[in-house]
This record gives C-alpha cells, structure tokens and sequence, in this order.
C-alpha cells in the first residue's frame, strides 16, 4: 500500500515541526502512604485541587460530547461508558489538545488486535514508518520501547515510544512519544476494541477508538495541531482496517481449501 501524501495545515509547515532533539527521562519514586486521611479532608483537597486547576487552566477532556465520524449517534451512545473509562484526560487548555477518532472494521475483533499488540510492529498497520528497532532480547510488556524512524516528508525524523498499557483481556492499548526528532512533545494515546452488532443483526464487526493526547507547538494553534494528528490517526485507522480485512479474507480462503484458516 503506497503511502499517502500528508498536507500540513496553514502554520504548520514542516519547517515549524523540525525541532532539536526531545529526550525524557522516566524515574520512579517511592511515596510514604500515611494514615488515609478523613472524608472531610479529602474534600478539602479536592476543591483545592479543582480551585488549582481553574487558575491553571486544566480541565478534564472526556471526548463524548460529539460523535466521531463513521459511528451513528446510537453506536456511539453504547460505547460512551469506555470513552469515559480510557479516554479521558486532564488537559492544559491552550497548551495541550485531545481528540477521539473511530473506525468501523469488518473483521473479527480478535484479528485486528494480533496486529495493534505487536508492539514491535507499527510499520504493518501504521503509514509514515520507514522501519522500527527493538533492543535484543525484546519482549511485548508495558514498559518496553521501540525505535521508530519516520518516512521524509513529515516534520519528524525519530521517535521513542513506551508501551504504557497492554491489556488482552480487555483489549486496550496504550503507548506514549518519549523521545526523538519531532513535534509531538507529551503525546499519549489509548485505543480500544469492540464489538458492535452490524444493523440488521448478525454480523458482528470491531470499532476501534482511539484517544489521544498531545502538546500544542509554540507558534501553533490547538486547531492545527489537532487538524495534523487527527489526519495520520485516521489514516493509521484506515490502512489497520484493511490489513484486518485481508488477514480475515485470507484466513477464510485457507480454511475453506483445507488449510486450517490460522492467521
């Protein structure tokens, strides 16, 4: 599949996302857990907590105010209880942006996750991956990170990433930018798999939504810092699709000749 064209939104040229290098550190600290403290007390912090906030300009972005595109109002209202769940974040308003994007896959739901967590494997569902490095003795755990160089023509050379949630019971996957040449400083995303029950009933197929959250460049606005990660998530969701699509074809044509059908 050809790799498409990324047109970069007014003021976003990739001249203006061509920054020097971004390179985190994660540490962990041990917190001493007193004596819980009182009901009242903890209201007490929580209203200065959320008096805090409002002075900062933090809010809490939980993404079910408007239907994404490709779900009917009704698929939607039945999946906002994990938009609420995985798909909220606490946002700087004017600093940070956050966005929900969905997509309709007619393929069984266990199918398109085998490609998602491969975490090692970005390039088979992902557009703008040149190739992907994992260190030896690689295995798929949060925690781990990947190497990922990115095709020319973005405004992006490298980018480290950390799988921060791997869940296959639930079926939740989550991962976080933590380092290289890019413009996408504190970007986290979930995505989610379900299954919804086709008009007509029946036919099952995978909705997957996927969530995230980034930093607005200086000299960008949240419209178009917005407008660009939406357009390589929906593009990402797209070809995701049509892989599962394919797998789901083939695995048919195998099993129907003999074969077994194992993906």
């Amino acid at each position: 599949m050809a790799t498409p064209t990324l047109f970069f939104p007014r003021g976003m040229e990739e001249s203006h996302f061509r920054p020097s290098s971004i390179s985190q550190k994660c540490s962990s600290q041990m917190i001493e857990n007193p004596d819980p403290p009182s009901a009242a007390d903890q209201r007490d912090k929580e209203l200065q907590q959320s008096e805090e906030e409002q002075g900062s300009g933090i809010t809490t972005m939980t993404n079910i105010e408007t239907t994404p595109s490709g779900l009917t109002r009704d698929e939607f209202d039945s999946l906002r209880q994990y938009v609420a769940e995985f798909h909220t974040y606490r946002i700087r308003r004017g600093y940070q942006c956050s966005s929900l994007l969905a997509q309709k896959i007619h393929a069984p739901r266990d199918v398109v996750w085998s490609i998602v967590r491969r975490f090692d494997k970005p390039q088979t569902y992902k557009h703008f991956i040149r190739s992907c490095t994992v260190e030896e003795g690689f295995r798929i755990a949060v925690g781990c990170t990947r190497d990922v160089i990115v095709v020319s023509g973005l405004p992006a050379d490298t980018s480290t990433e950390r799988l921060d949630v791997l869940d296959d019971d639930r079926y939740v996957f989550g991962f976080s930018i933590i380092g290289g040449v890019h413009r996408l400083r504190n970007y986290r995303s979930v995505t989610t798999f379900h299954e919804l029950t086709a008009p007509g009933g029946g036919e099952i197929w995978t909705v997957v939504l996927e969530s995230y959250v980034v930093d607005v460049p200086e000299g960008n606005t949240e419209e178009d810092t917005r407008l660009f990660a939406d357009t390589v998530v929906k593009l990402n969701l797209q070809k995701l699709s049509a892989v599962a699509v394919g797998l789901t074809r083939d695995s048919a044509a195998v099993g129907g000749s003999g074969g077994g059908g194992k993906i």
